[in-house]
């Protein structure tokens, strides 16, 4: 095996300050954030900062008076954190797939455990995901993002988007389910016939079900609710 100095093993991984935008993929599963003024993450992403940021997990009246009352009466949150200031700001989370877009007046729904990063001045929401009134998937919730802005998710390997259209749904695994076209809204189908192909980690077959045009985006892995997750979103 090829060897190499140290200098080049450290040249080789720095990370470059001037690189231009608010996110910089400096890994597959590391992302740079070039903050200036104000940027949202995922709560206990931040690996490494240099810099003048703080950061503030969100505080009970972000996003609205709308999402203050939901999360009083359902116990809906989302783990996010608000970071200010200005510097370098590093994010990762489990060594998952770093993958980012960009909204031009557009929206998209992403699932809570897959939404690593999002720029200042996009709209949120959030909506814990239920099923005959009751919360699936041990409190599993979703982020709709609308505006313009960019946006950075994660994901268990590589994703596959799969096409929705008229009279061609598409189901999907609600824990290997990461993004979906903001056009669309999955519905809730629960088949106990099906408990060995859908929902294993759950304890109950669920599966989401995609009716209309759109897309939606899985990961070639079925991710559990975490003991972090759980803490996290409390």
């Amino acid at each position: 095996m090829a060897t190499q100095s140290i200098d080049e093993f450290v040249t080789s991984l720095r990370h470059d300050a001037e690189s231009a935008g608010t996110f910089v993929q400096e890994t597959p599963e590391v992302l740079g954030v070039n903050l200036d003024g104000r940027a949202w993450a995922r709560v206990g992403a931040m690996v490494a900062y240099t810099g003048d940021v703080t950061f503030k997990r969100k505080g009970v009246f972000e996003g609205g008076l709308a999402n203050f009352f939901k999360k009083q009466f359902t116990g809906e949150g989302t783990p996010l954190m608000k970071m200010t200031g200005t510097g370098q700001v590093y994010l990762a989370d489990r060594r998952k797939k770093i993958s980012a877009f960009r909204l031009s007046d557009d929206q998209v729904t992403v699932n809570g455990r897959d939404l690593l990063a999002f720029e200042d001045g996009i709209d949120w929401d959030i909506e814990a995901m239920k099923s005959a009134g009751s919360l699936i998937a041990d409190g599993l919730f979703n982020v709709t993002l609308s505006g313009t802005g960019s946006v950075v998710i994660t994901s268990h390997g590589k994703p596959v988007t799969l096409r929705v259209e008229p009279g061609r749904p598409v189901c999907t695994d609600p824990q290997a389910t990461v993004a979906w076209d903001g056009a669309l809204a999955p519905s809730i189908e629960t088949d106990v016939s099906a408990k060995a192909l859908f929902g294993r980690g759950s304890g109950e077959s669920i599966q989401f079900d995609f009716e209309g045009d759109g897309w939606v985006l899985v990961q070639p892995f079925e991710e559990a609710p975490s003991q972090q997750d759980a803490q996290q979103s409390q």
